[in-house]
């Protein structure tokens, strides 16, 4: 470009101001543009060029005014906005409904595992450990019988109210149903039936007649189902089918002679000297068997009645009802 000539300053004159050293021109600004009262003057880059600058895109155009090339821009990952994120997430949260329905699925599933466990501990366990505990009472009874020195000198049969309740004194032979189990004095659950024996009727107002006694109702009560169960399947006993009482010196066989499938548990005249239901008139020896029914229910009770038909000392041998 021409350099325009400064004024030659004149003698005596007073000398002009130096000429104040022109402006870098700015980046990209053309040689000669913005020439004004003889100074080059070059223009002051714009806000936007300074904001280009700063975000790193440099100016808007390069010599002579020709653009320059954009630099690389980063571009924004393709996805949702912020709030588009924040908006997502609280819909995956549950709401209360959820919650409250999840809480009760889980309260559900925890009481039918629970009620799963109580039947499999009333069905299969109580007759697990009855069966034991009726088992060990069988065993310590005749493992007595069977002492040549007994710690009783006197025989029990021959000594009214000799024993206490819960005390085992006798074995009851089913065979039609294939039960023998112990007897115990008394009807209690905790004492005598939960334990799977049979359980005597022998305390007042419901105290009957032992199997030795001259006449008598010799009655007795065991569970249906659980706890050994010892009388489930007594509903199948018919006229003629044989029940054996054995206690520490005789056997007592008895014949069924009646059942009756249902009476209220507030019917205790089936246990009477001479049930009325039972088709005996008169006195005698006689056997009542009660349990409950129908199955798994207390609601009502079921009763067996037999007579006496036979007594044999142990020294003899077996019945053979008990043989065959």
């Amino acid at each position: 470009p021409q350099a325009v000539p400064h004024p030659v300053p004149q003698a005596g004159a007073r000398s002009a101001a130096p000429a104040r050293e022109a402006d870098p021109p700015a980046y990209g600004t053309p040689p000669g543009a913005g020439q004004d009262r003889g100074t080059v003057g070059l223009r002051r880059p714009r806000r936007e060029e300074l904001a280009r600058r700063a975000a790193g895109r440099g100016p808007v155009g390069g010599p002579a005014g020709e653009p320059l090339p954009a630099g690389p821009r980063t571009e924004r990952p393709p996805g949702p906005s912020r709030l588009e994120a924040r908006r997502a997430a609280r819909a995956q949260k549950p709401g209360p409904g959820i919650i409250a329905s999840r809480f009760l699925g889980e309260a559900f599933i925890t009481f039918g595992v629970l009620m799963l466990l109580f039947v499999v501990y009333q069905v299969w366990w109580t007759n697990v450990r009855a069966g034991m505990q009726a088992g060990g009472a069988t065993d310590k009874l005749q493992e007595k019988w069977g002492d040549k020195k007994p710690k009783k000198s006197v025989d029990p049969e021959r000594r009214p109210g000799a024993f206490k309740p819960g005390e085992g004194f006798a074995i009851i032979h089913i065979p039609k149903i294939g039960i023998s189990a112990p007897i115990a004095e008394g009807v209690s659950k905790s004492a005598v039936l939960d334990k799977g024996m049979v359980g005597h009727y022998g305390k007042k107002p419901l105290k009957t007649a032992m199997p030795w006694d001259e006449q008598g109702n010799f009655s007795l009560a065991g569970h249906r189902n659980t706890h050994g169960e010892p009388f489930r399947y007594i509903n199948k006993l018919g006229p003629g089918d044989t029940v054996v009482v054995e206690t520490q010196s005789k056997y007592y066989t008895y014949k069924v002679t009646r059942q009756l499938p249902s009476t209220s548990p507030s019917n205790t005249s089936v246990i009477d000297p001479v049930p009325a239901q039972s088709g005996f008139t008169r006195p005698g020896r006689y056997v009542t068997l009660t349990t409950c029914t129908p199955e798994f229910t207390s609601k009502y009770r079921l009763i067996v009645w037999g007579r006496m038909v036979d007594e044999r000392p142990r020294s003899e041998g077996k019945p053979d009802a008990l043989v065959d």
